[in-house]
């Protein structure tokens, strides 16, 4: 039985997969975390053979959090999970140690197929991220979702993260994780720094 532990913020999405695999004869979900602490815990007591990894969380990013799991737990698999299909993104990914790398409308069969071929040692990516990956990037810098943009311009405009998330309409919480997301998206260390960045290469 090839154990599974789901790292995903999102409750839908958690349930789905793991109604997916509910009574499946070779796979289980056995467990699953929302944060990097809840995923420390459990590897205290358990060591699963594949992890499927969110990239944004709410208190740290797939990235980070890849390179800290395959430098302690290398023995595991790491299949990224998101809706991000940008290049530059996923071959971060992989380029921080991640085994294979799905979108989240995957479906069950695909997710299975990711979940074998990394536990038997290989990677695996989706079509239509082998098809991504095969793309020509016009740049090597990645841009902003939809989401990103609107929040970086109103941290540009001096607003608090409470602010945002009010005039946005989302919980500070989900400010933080991009804020935080876009900091090791593009390897700079601080708020002012993602700012001048933004600006310069146009990305607001």
């Amino acid at each position: 039985m090839i154990q599974v532990v789901l790292i995903e913020d999102h409750q839908l999405i958690v349930e789905g997969i793991r109604s997916m695999f509910h009574d499946h004869p070779g796979i289980s979900i056995s467990q699953h975390a929302h944060t990097k602490e809840g995923l420390e815990r459990i590897l205290k007591s358990n060591k699963p053979h594949i992890i499927l990894l969110d990239i944004n969380l709410p208190d740290t990013n797939g990235f980070e959090l890849c390179s800290w799991l395959k430098q302690k737990h290398p023995e595991i698999g790491i299949i990224a999970l998101s809706v991000n299909n940008e290049p530059a993104i996923i071959r971060k990914m992989i380029d921080k140690g991640a085994d294979g790398y799905l979108l989240k409308d995957a479906s069950q069969q695909e997710i299975e197929t990711a979940i074998k071929k990394v536990d038997s040692g290989k990677e695996y990516f989706s079509g239509t991220v082998a098809q991504l990956l095969k793309q020509k990037e016009n740049s090597g810098i990645p841009k902003l979702t939809r989401r990103e943009r609107e929040i970086l311009e109103q941290i540009a405009n001096g607003l608090t993260n409470q602010q945002i998330a009010d005039l946005l309409f989302i919980d500070i919480t989900t400010v933080s994780s991009h804020r935080k997301n876009m900091l090791a998206k593009y390897e700079l260390q601080n708020t002012a720094a993602l700012i001048k960045f933004a600006i310069l290469n146009k990305l607001i």
